[in-house]
């Protein structure tokens, strides 16, 4: 009998050393324009524009990463501000090229000028990140992504020799 082979991990991406400092920056620009809204009519125009720059930026701010690995297709989906879903790339078992440490010596082979990369990682330093190459059509892609054991274990369950622990 077949086992399905399935995984769902879940990382917060690391808020950048700024965050603090553009929420209160955020907030100042909305009580002045709230202010500018009451006196003049042109505030009303600056209060609607403040509060969508607000919207988009915090939107931006909160973000997390699912990995999901179903039967040898393994699929990132950005989650911003726990709610809003987007899919950042979809792969099958055919089209992996590698998986590997971060720092192993055997992506460089697997590594092109011109190709893109995806950054699906935490943001950490003191995690482990992992690098996976696969073919989309005709171009080439890395991501970088933090998967758990269970995650690693299910990619060299179906493809063994495209995974270098």
């Amino acid at each position: 009998m077949i086992q399905d082979a399935y995984v769902e991990q879940l990382v917060k991406r690391k808020n950048p050393p700024y965050a603090l400092a553009v929420k209160i920056l955020l907030g100042i620009l909305f009580a002045v324009s709230l202010f500018l809204a009451v006196t003049t009519m042109f505030g009303i125009l600056v209060l609607l524009a403040v509060g969508a720059a607000a919207y988009f930026v915090m939107l931006r701010l909160n973000t997390e990463f699912e990995y999901l690995y179903i039967d040898g297709q393994l699929s990132i989906d950005r989650i911003m501000n726990q709610n809003k879903r987007k899919k950042v790339m979809e792969c099958d078992k055919d089209s992996l090229l590698m998986v590997a440490p971060l720092d192993s010596y055997v992506l460089k082979d697997y590594e092109a000028q011109g190709m893109k990369t995806v950054d699906c990682s935490s943001g950490r330093s003191d995690v482990k990140k992992y690098a996976f190459f696969y073919q989309d059509g005709q171009q080439r892609m890395k991501v970088i992504f933090e998967p758990n054991e269970r995650l690693l274990h299910c990619i060299r369950n179906t493809s063994p020799r495209k995974i270098v622990m």
